[in-house]
């Protein structure tokens, strides 16, 4: 039975809406994961955008909980029931239904399509809810319905806002499996299992804490689909379902050691993290040292040690890959079109960790010895500095043992150097949430964005808001706000590309276009306000300045997308990019330098491809028939029925919403200006073209005038390659002048062997040494040679039985100094110039002495 499948068909013909799973990146800057069902809808729920026109819709999210507010990563493989990715079922009504529907669905699919037997099921009402409460005794007896307080049967987004109380459904999993004293329904224990909750957002919590009824009271639900196939399959852990058992089969295939009951835990940590870290880089989440790219890999490095213990001593997640993909790429297809790049990225990871780890774990261990109670601060943070173990990991290694961190010094330590993996984290959605954008919505809906065919267009403002979001009737000279315009030609930030600038014209005034941001799906521009006001309902010319050259960056970088593939494989995948009037950023996978020679081809590929004069194209297709055309798409974006398809020729086919020239001819020239290093297994591409191009060549023309005019106005290459000549030359001469300069060294044998001890004023004494000791089959020689105030020693050894390290240390002391060094070469330094006869008389002794 695939329950996911029968979940969004039941309630597809419950006249439901099926909208599919949102990235796990969400539009909203309080979340750092997707980690409800009900997130892409929460700005219907708090009234911020208008309901659809279907108030009902259903859904199977992809969740992350493990990072931020909400994260479950420290008990995965510790419980029956707990994961870094899950998926939840919900279905919702947008003050449409209410609670008797609700309850009566959630009913019928839980008895009839699952199955399950009335006689294990028992439903939990909040204590003040009598109407759930006559609702479900149509179902189910009462004696089967249970009351619980806010804490387990009340809903709330936040401290203010939508809320409501919540009806749970539990499945009882058998008295014999449990014996707790937590197993009793409202307990800690497992024996109950909470499957469903039903949310009854009827209330909105104002400042005070009164709750105001809601005018339209909706419906949010949400079902682990996890725990479902568990019940189904009558396993009393997730782990043990078909969700997971052929993961951890391949697991132990590949494992030196074995399934058995003390390493159960690392087979089902493994399997858990395979998942998340695979969802999140078909999403474009890389490994990374902050926000969510640390999630990632604090996600995969607490999977490897667990691969560790098990034996494995190199990468091999990507070889468990392909079993993950078999289950699931028929639901996400991201999983089989980034199936190359994935293993890549997983294999990456995994063996720059697998280069600290053997290191690591010694070090804990050795520390573990020593500790009775509490683990040290100092040795966590250098797990964490050095070895790549992120604090998680160490606690975790811990936790069987009941030993803890010193928390408070390992804090002190990570403040000192500033916080390497910085806590804080980047959201991500529309540019603001402040103002009333509903009221915007509901009076004139989303503005029309005209400017795929247009750059200049007469619009009506509908409507102006000050710089606080905050509708007015007009705009006074000097003001700056933001500008809602009927049909707009200014396109919006998205996608990579700027927002567009301009001017708003008529015959009195002129106001300029600041930037275009969308907000909620209304599209605003920001305006200031040049010389008159400027009112609502008032007609003007919109105009566009910045457009062209946006486009010709904006298109290159499809271009450049394509060489790139060409020149470095199909493993190559946008990770990120920005497009604006003077410079295009790319950032792409790849896990290596590019060499100069690649860096290059790229180049000139692109600027075949421009001189190529390739005509561009756009059409809206069904998005199958876009995948099917071959159309690239972006991590991590969620897209339409039909999309935007972008094309130029045979070289390029993407998803793409921005501007774009109508021949690649119309780009001009294309340079890149720098290859870098954005993290691990990204790289960043900066490149120029149009009129950016231009100036860019301009200014090497320029700086290449300005070397002629230093080499005399000869060709530059050759005048530099004179000067470094004449470079060479007169070092040679300054070596020979130090050469000539030098006193006389005194030389004498002692037996077979030469022994050179002086003092030298002039030239390179280690030098010196090692010509002597080239020229010699046996030698002893310490050279002294005073500079300013100090002293430097040089001693060298060549088959004989002084020893130049102790020769040294034996006659630094003498001019207040000391160093050392190996047997056959050492140095020192001395602070007393006064001495050095002294250190001549003492070095020559000790040769004879010891020779």
């Amino acid at each position: 039975m695939d329950i996911r499948k029968e979940y969004l068909e039941f309630f597809k013909n419950k006249g439901h809406e099926v909208v599919s799973s949102m990235p796990l990146v969400p539009d909203d800057p309080t979340l750092m994961f997707t980690n409800a069902g009900m997130v892409q809808f929460k700005d219907i729920f708090t009234g911020d955008v208008p309901t659809p026109s279907n108030p009902t819709a259903t859904s199977c999210q992809l969740c992350v909980r493990a990072g931020g507010k909400h994260n479950d990563l420290e008990n995965v493989g510790y419980t029956a029931r707990h994961h870094t990715l899950f998926e939840m079922l919900g279905n919702f009504s947008f003050g449409d239904y209410f609670k008797e529907k609700a309850i009566a669905y959630a009913w019928e699919f839980v008895t009839k399509n699952l199955a399950l037997p009335i006689d294990k099921l028992w439903v939990t009402i909040h204590d003040s809810d009598d109407e759930a409460y006559e609702l479900w005794q149509k179902h189910i007896d009462a004696s089967r319905i249970k009351r619980f307080g806010d804490k387990d049967n009340f809903w709330s987004m936040g401290d203010t806002g939508a809320c409501g109380p919540c009806s749970e459904i539990f499945y009882d999993q058998g008295e014999e499996h449990f014996n707790s004293d937590e197993d009793y329904l409202g307990g800690e224990g497992d024996r109950f299992l909470e499957i469903w909750n039903l949310v009854f957002m009827q209330y909105e919590r104002d400042t005070s804490g009164k709750l105001n009824p809601l005018p339209k009271p909706s419906i949010d639900t949400g079902m682990g689909l996890e725990r479902v196939i568990a019940i189904k399959e009558g396993v009393l852990n997730n782990f043990d379902s078909s969700n997971f058992q052929p993961i951890i089969k391949k697991i132990e295939e590949l494992a030196i050691n074995k399934i058995n009951d003390e390493n159960i835990g690392s087979y089902r940590v493994i399997s858990d993290h395979l998942r998340a870290n695979s969802f999140m880089l078909s999403q474009g989440i890389l490994f990374g040292n902050e926000g969510r790219p640390y999630v990632n890999r604090r996600i995969m490095r607490r999977a490897v040690r667990h691969g560790y213990l098990l034996g494995f001593r190199k990468p091999f997640l990507a070889q468990v890959y392909d079993t993950l993909c078999d289950m699931m790429g028929t639901h996400y297809s991201d999983l089989i079109d980034q199936k190359d790049y994935i293993k890549e990225q997983l294999t990456l990871e995994e063996a720059r960790f697998f280069k600290t780890i053997e290191s690591g774990m010694a070090l804990f261990e050795e520390e573990l010895e020593n500790t009775k109670d509490i683990f040290s601060g100092e040795i966590a943070f250098k797990l964490y500095d050095e070895k790549g173990f992120p604090l998680d990991l160490t606690e975790d290694m811990l936790r069987d043992k009941n030993i803890k961190v010193d928390i408070e010094k390992f804090d002190s330590l990570m403040a000192e150097q500033k916080a390497k993996a910085k806590a804080a984290w980047k959201g991500s959605g529309d540019a603001a949430t402040s103002g009333d954008f509903k009221a915007l919505l509901e009076q004139y809906g989303e503005n029309e964005f005209v400017g795929y065919e247009n750059t200049n267009y007469r619009s009506k403002i509908l409507s102006l808001l000050d710089e606080n979001f905050k509708e007015v009737t007009s705009l006074k000279k000097g003001e700056s706000g933001w500008v809602m315009l009927d049909k707009t030609p200014f396109y919006a930030t998205s996608g990579g590309q700027a927002g567009d600038i301009g001017a708003l014209e008529d015959n009195e005034h002129i106001a300029i276009i600041e930037d275009t941001q969308k907000f909620h799906g209304l599209n605003l521009s920001k305006v200031k306000v040049e010389n008159s006001d400027i009112s609502k309902d008032e007609e003007v010319k919109a105009v566009v300045v910045n457009r062209y050259e946006v486009a010709k960056h904006h298109s290159a970088t499809h271009l450049l997308q394509s060489a790139l593939k060409m020149v470095l494989g199909d493993t190559v995948a946008q990770a990120g990019s920005l497009n604006d009037s003077s410079r295009l950023r790319f950032d792409f996978t790849y896990p290596k330098a590019m060499t100069q020679e690649q860096i290059e081809e790229v180049e000139d590929l692109v600027n075949s491809m421009i001189s190529r004069g390739i005509v561009g194209s756009v059409e809206e297709l069904a998005i199958e028939d876009a995948k099917k055309k071959g159309a690239i798409a972006m991590f991590g974006e969620k897209y339409g029925d039909v999309v935007r398809v972008v094309e130029f020729g045979d070289i390029s086919v993407e998803f793409c919403g921005g501007t774009h020239v109508r021949n690649t001819h119309d780009i001009g020239s294309f340079y890149i200006t720098k290859e870098s290093g954005v993290s691990a297994g990204v790289r960043r591409i900066e490149a120029v073209c149009g009129m950016s191009a231009i100036s860019y060549a301009k200014s090497f023309m320029k700086k290449y005038q300005e070397v002629q005019t230093e080499v005399k106005n000869q060709d530059a290459i050759t005048g530099i390659k004179k000067l470094k000549d004449q470079i060479k030359e007169l070092k040679k001469e300054i070596e020979e002048a130090q050469s000539a300069s030098a006193t006389p060294i005194a030389e004498e044998m002692i037996g077979d062997v030469k022994v050179v001890v002086d003092i030298v004023k002039n030239g390179d004494i280690k030098k010196l040494i090692d010509d002597m000791k080239n020229a010699n089959e046996k030698l002893a020689a310490l050279l002294i040679q005073p500079k300013g105030e100090k002293v430097m020693i040089v001693a060298g050894s060549k088959n004989t039985s002084i020893k130049a390290g102790d020769w040294i240390k034996n006659i630094a002391p003498i001019v207040g100094g000391g160093g050392g060094g190996r047997p056959d070469f050492a140095q020192a330094g001395g602070k007393d110039v006064s001495k050095i006869e002294d250190a001549k008389k003492a070095a020559l002794d000790y040769a004879k002495a010891n020779l």
